[in-house]
């Protein structure tokens, strides 16, 4: 390992390490705020929790995220003379539109959590930050084989192709928000496999913006699952938590799938890897819309049907639950990071599919027998 390698891996250890200073310093003051003017998450039917729980939690991810970006990638280029080997200057846009749809998104959701902002207008507000990928030259531009598509995708098709997909991510991690450290647990996975790929590729400037959002979502991750309510300790991230984290993991994961020489090298499972870590999100979607509209019930009403209640239902406690859901994502990347590198893509997104079916279908089975359980007792 040479020297130069040693500098870049201590300038993404750097940055990572002061995210997690800065949040675990304006995490307690953003609590002490939503107790003092009491902003606190509603309790209905819908929500595991049963006390009065802040959730502006989200507040201190972006700030952290551009903040630490910004002045990182300042100090390399016009302090140091260390080479991060970004060939031209085409990535820069793309990082400048990320900061921008950042800001916009957390605007939104901030507001979502004070006052309320409609769903309507918050998919307007994720359509436009999403198009803003395609703008900047960041779209997914080749499918590698997938679904036999060999050929690359035209501008025309890659970019709402990469706008669907965006919006998809974006409500799938904002949906999946149910259970304490879930969101924030799956988006750390997803950051610390997308960056050391980076890392592996030398695709610097990525794997630093991964790391620094790792570093920002470990103290949040500390205060939402072990934190207490009784002592005021307690937080969750809201929209604007889940919106951006949304947003960022769409971003690299975008940016690993695209063929773009001024990114990464070429890599023949790219796009397979890059959503490796949202399947669970983005399948457990796809799931409770495919139910809801088989029983006839509105798409877009929330319920207690997701992955995470599953796991509730059939007796697991709120951390092992989320344990497992982690071990889920992170089962799905190892998995798909080692088979292509020995079978297609198409074969390894069909495997995807059967293990995901074949989960469901035994977990149903203990849900059922738990419930059968439950019935039972309470007829004794």
């Amino acid at each position: 390992m040479d020297h130069q390698y040693l500098i870049k891996l201590l300038i993404i250890f750097i940055p990572f390490v002061l995210a997690i200073f800065l949040g675990n310093l304006i995490i307690p003051f953003i609590i002490l705020i939503t107790h003092k003017k009491k902003l606190f998450d509603p309790i209905d039917s819908r929500k595991l929790h049963q006390r009065a729980i802040p959730r502006l939690g989200g507040v201190s991810f972006v700030p952290v995220q551009c903040f630490l970006l910004a002045l990182t990638v300042v100090i390399i280029y016009k302090i140091t003379s260390v080479n991060l080997k970004v060939h031209g200057w085409e990535v820069f846009p793309m990082f400048y539109v990320l900061i921008c749809g950042l800001f916009m998104l957390f605007i939104v959701g901030l507001a979502d959590d004070l006052i309320g902002v409609s769903a309507r207008a918050k998919l307007l507000v994720q359509i436009f930050v999403a198009s803003l990928f395609p703008l900047s030259g960041l779209w997914i531009n080749d499918l590698y084989g997938l679904f036999f598509i060999q050929q690359h995708l035209s501008i025309w098709i890659g970019a709402p192709l990469t706008i669907f997909a965006v919006v998809l991510i974006i409500n799938a991690v904002n949906l999946i928000d149910g259970l304490n450290g879930l969101c924030s647990g799956i988006v750390m996975v997803g950051c610390v496999v997308l960056g050391c790929l980076f890392i592996y590729y030398q695709a610097w400037i990525h794997a630093l913006f991964a790391f620094i959002t790792v570093g920002v979502l470990i103290p949040f991750y500390y205060y939402n699952v072990f934190g207490t309510g009784k002592r005021r300790r307690r937080i969750f991230m809201g929209d604007t938590g889940s919106l951006t984290l949304g947003y960022t993991i769409a971003f690299l994961s975008i940016s690993f799938a695209m063929n773009n020489q001024n990114i990464k090298p070429f890599s023949e499972g790219a796009i397979v890897v890059a959503f490796s870590t949202l399947i669970v999100p983005v399948f457990d979607v796809a799931r409770v819309i495919f139910i809801r509209w088989r029983t006839g019930k509105p798409m877009f009403r929330p319920d207690r049907n997701h992955l995470h209640h599953k796991f509730l239902r059939a007796g697991m406690r709120h951390h092992i639950a989320m344990l497992s859901i982690l071990g889920l994502v992170l089962f799905f990347c190892i998995f798909n990071v080692i088979m292509v590198e020995y079978i297609s893509n198409n074969v390894v997104l069909f495997l995807d599919g059967v293990l995901w079916i074949t989960f469901h279908y035994f977990f149903n089975m203990i849900e059922r027998r738990n419930l059968n359980k439950k019935i039972l007792s309470h007829a004794l």
